[in-house]
């Protein structure tokens, strides 16, 4: 977490007082402070405690304009919806969105402690059987993820199952035409592949969106004790989170430093592994994981090329956005090789 001023940006801790302390008596028994966490690209996730108590809370950015990329509700609910099933999520508490209070609307859940990996090294120092373990049973949260039945939890109409596919690929499609700076070598191709190989989707399930390591809250018992960031979670096809997976894992490998690296770590399971685990296990049919894998690459190449357009705008702040274009061709690259190996 980053140190931040007694009142960090994004929140008015007064009134955020006067809030809790009237939608939920009694919880909070001392001053409160709040520190934002550090590394968060979209929402906006603060540690809140009391000198006894710790909470987490969570609001979109600062000036964010589309509420619906930021829905506090829509998080709230599969927090919700999953919080009684066996996906472990953290205990959701309340949901304002009384934009009076702190500037925006925001939801306060559980503190659930544990560690995300996001570092090869450090994971590593956990040992290879824990490590192979840990590969495991991120895997296998998954396939517990992809077994829920939404309507059985409160989630029927929290997606659009029907043409899910079809829609992603629009959607992406034109993000990549609003970041157009220049020409990038294989990229309308792989857009093209992927829209004449659509693979007929498998029954629908709650999609998490972003399923990765450094998503997980890992215990120090290495059992996962939360799944985070939701603000990318539908219904639609689970095959999408595999391929996901399997292209953070690979690229992970290829370009260490890059994309999250935990992967890197010795006895983490690899690719082969990990999706014959969650076909064992989850029963679905992953021959067609290749075009999943190839539209996670192309996903990935929209958002960094969206990046690289930005920097070239003088829009990024920070170190490294310099070399953020010259990864695109190289991801555009491996997503075509993945088609091909469907």
């Amino acid at each position: 977490m980053s140190d931040t001023p007694e009142t960090p940006p994004g929140l008015d801790l007064a009134r955020l007082r006067e809030r809790l302390d009237a939608e939920l008596p009694g919880a909070v028994r001392g001053p409160l402070r709040a520190r934002l966490f550090e590394g968060g690209r979209s929402n906006l996730t603060y540690l809140l405690e009391d000198g006894t108590t710790r909470w987490v809370l969570r609001r979109p950015p600062l000036g964010h304009v589309l509420a619906t990329a930021h829905d506090m509700a829509r998080e709230h609910r599969v927090l919700t919806a999953l919080h009684p099933t066996r996906v472990p999520v953290p205990r959701p508490l309340l949901l304002v969105q009384d934009e009076a209070v702190i500037g925006a609307p925001f939801y306060l859940m559980e503190y659930v402690p544990g560690t995300p990996h996001r570092d090869a090294a450090a994971l590593a120092a956990l040992g290879r059987q824990r490590v192979h373990a840990l590969g495991l049973h991120l895997v296998d949260t998954l396939v517990e993820l992809h077994a829920v039945d939404p309507d059985a939890v409160g989630l029927t109409g929290f997606g659009r199952p029907e043409g899910f596919l079809e829609r992603q690929l629009r959607r992406w499609g034109k993000q990549l035409d609003a970041s157009r700076s220049r020409e990038v070598t294989g990229v309308d191709e792989l857009h093209e592949q992927l829209a004449k190989s659509l693979p007929a989707s498998p029954e629908p399930a709650l999609v998490h969106g972003d399923y990765r390591l450094d998503n997980v809250l890992v215990g120090e018992d290495d059992r996962i004790r939360a799944v985070l960031d939701w603000e990318m979670s539908t219904l639609g096809d689970p095959l999408t989170d595999l391929g996901l997976l399997v292209m953070y894992t690979e690229l992970a490998r290829q370009y260490n430093g890059i994309l999250p690296g935990a992967a890197l770590a010795e006895g983490f399971p690899d690719t082969a592994e990990l999706v014959g685990r969650y076909a064992a296990d989850s029963g679905r049919d992953v021959t067609s994981l290749g075009w999943y894998v190839g539209f996670a690459s192309f996903k990935l190449a929209v958002v960094l090329e969206g990046i690289h357009y930005r920097y070239t705008q003088g829009r990024t702040v920070g170190a490294g956005f310099d070399r953020v274009g010259q990864l695109v061709p190289a991801f555009v690259q491996f997503g075509l090789t993945s088609l091909k190996e469907r």
